[in-house]
């Protein structure tokens, strides 16, 4: 426990206590925003004639050194007292005393979190922003790739890699919603809730939460210091998207396997066998997978903390917010690995050929038997269905049907006389054909799929600019906040002159 509150209620405590209950290692990256809020604390407290001016000054530029080589040291208590600490041997108690006047470390921990969230989320964005861009370039080079789509992982319907593609941009920019959404509820200004009911000195809330960039205030000062959903709604949103690339993942995983055998991992994202010399191990999708799955679990972990507690501040808000930082970091050193690699995937060619995918088409089979030959939908699905279990059983492919096995079928299955030519049924059973008959509103034929990437770009550059003004405030709170503070120190400098 610091020293500073060591002389009051407290007469002692044991320095394994102190070790135990610490928070020192997570607060390590909240440094320079809690030297911030102090900052802009002190700011307020002058400018509201609570603090006299030339003690906020010598505070001020205590805070103000502290940016130029402050480390915080594993026996410390915690981030904030260790501010105050530092600012108490620069300045002496008889001026350092003031700097906690109408705070609390309840109002100070939150805003710290909210601020360095709000970095990480921005973070976040550029990484799924990035990634994005990556899968619209790759797109627009697989537009006629043909691949099958799967379900119940058995071989469905042909699509194209680019179909493919802009269903998983279309699944990030969910998760971007998600986020930024939650970025909207994290960006709300802690600051003056006190410990949980405010303070009766005469600040400004609204001049802390501006100074520190926040777009509003966190108004009602009970929920202010003891919400933590902001942190729990992240963890949601970061556990779907790790949801979403675990599921691309595994697609990957399963299609570099010598039975699948559509794409190739680049040798730079991949691993070798210690013993068998001919394996080509996808260890990188394997490791985002399993990352993928510590994510989910840092939500339940929080959640199950969090629906234990009584209202207001409780310490065990400390153990939820490594929580926090953990999830982010997976999730964005995963889209920062899956962005190098995508590009560089190497897409199989003609993966039709192989006999069991040419069944893929047998809808249109189905379909062209409505359209022609004026064939009820299900009637003509059971004839398809009793072709192919006779061409599997023959060792054939939907390649080798003939008009009389379509007849000889119809008459058996449905009792129905049912003549079609050779032309019909290769031009149904065509995978392409297939693809680029399938034009409907999001189908996979190409100019479809083309005029989806296009749509796509433009929300792509929606994002870039709402991603590029969320920066910009953050830039210029910080610079407005550093120029108050350094012409408070040089007013100062000229009157000691």
């Amino acid at each position: 426990m610091s020293e500073l509150l060591r002389r009051g209620r407290l007469k002692s405590v044991r320095e394994d206590v102190v070790k135990f209950t610490s928070s020192i290692n997570s607060d390590r990256k909240l440094l320079k925003h809690v030297i911030n809020i102090n900052k802009a604390h002190v700011v307020m407290l002058i400018e509201q004639k609570i603090l006299d001016p030339k003690d906020g000054t010598e505070i001020l530029g205590a805070l103000a050194g502290l940016r130029k080589g402050f480390r915080l040291k594993a026996s410390f208590e915690d981030v904030h007292m260790a501010v105050e600490e530092e600012v108490v041997r620069t300045c002496g108690s008889e001026v350092s005393g003031n700097l906690h006047i109408a705070k609390s470390r309840n109002d100070q921990v939150s805003t710290a979190t909210r601020m360095g969230l709000r970095e990480e989320l921005i973070n976040l964005v550029t990484s799924v922003v990035n990634l994005q861009e990556g899968i619209i370039a790759l797109s627009r080079e697989h537009v006629e790739t043909l691949i099958p789509g799967y379900t119940h992982l058995q071989p469905a319907q042909p699509i194209t890699l680019a179909h493919y593609l802009v269903s998983f941009f279309d699944a990030l920019n969910r998760d971007l919603d998600r986020i930024t959404g939650a970025y909207a509820r994290v960006d709300q200004c802690p600051m003056g809730a006190g410990a949980l009911a405010t303070t009766s000195f005469p600040i400004n809330r609204e001049r802390v939460s501006a100074l520190l960039g926040f777009s509003e205030v966190l108004e009602n000062s009970f929920d202010a210091v003891s919400s933590r959903d902001f942190i729990l709604e992240t963890l949601a949103a970061l556990s779907i998207l790790a949801v979403d690339i675990s599921r691309v993942i595994e697609d990957l995983i399963i299609w570099c396997t010598s039975e699948f055998r559509f794409i190739e991992l680049p040798d730079e994202f991949s691993s070798t066998s210690s013993i068998m010399p001919q394996k080509k191990n996808p260890e990188v999708l394997e490791i985002i997978r399993a990352r993928m799955s510590h994510i989910i679990g840092d939500l339940t972990s929080s959640l199950t903390v969090m629906k234990g507690l009584p209202s207001s501040y409780n310490l065990d808000f400390q153990e939820v917010t490594p929580k926090l930082w953990n999830a982010l970091e997976a999730a964005e050193s995963s889209l920062k690995m899956l962005f190098s690699l995508m590009p560089n995937l190497k897409v199989k060619k003609n993966v039709f050929e192989r006999s069991d995918l040419t069944f893929t088409t047998s809808t249109e089979l189905a379909n062209m038997f409505v359209r022609k030959y004026g064939v009820p939908f299900r009637t003509a699905h059971n004839i398809v269905g009793a072709l192919a279990r006779d061409l599997i059983e023959k060792n054939l492919s939907l390649m080798d049907l003939t008009p009389e096995e379509v007849e000889e079928t119809a008459k058996r299955i449905a009792g129905i006389h049912l003549k079609v030519n050779t032309e019909d049924i290769h031009s149904a059973i065509s995978p392409a054909g297939f693809v680029e008959s399938h034009n409907a509103r999001g189908g996979p034929a190409k100019k479809e799929v083309t005029r989806m990437i296009d749509v796509r770009k433009e929300l792509l550059s929606r994002s870039k600019s709402a991603l590029s003004e969320k920066k910009d405030r953050l830039r210029s709170a910080e610079k407005m906040l550093d120029y108050i503070v350094d012409s408070c120190l040089a007013s100062s400098s000229r009157r000691k002159v």
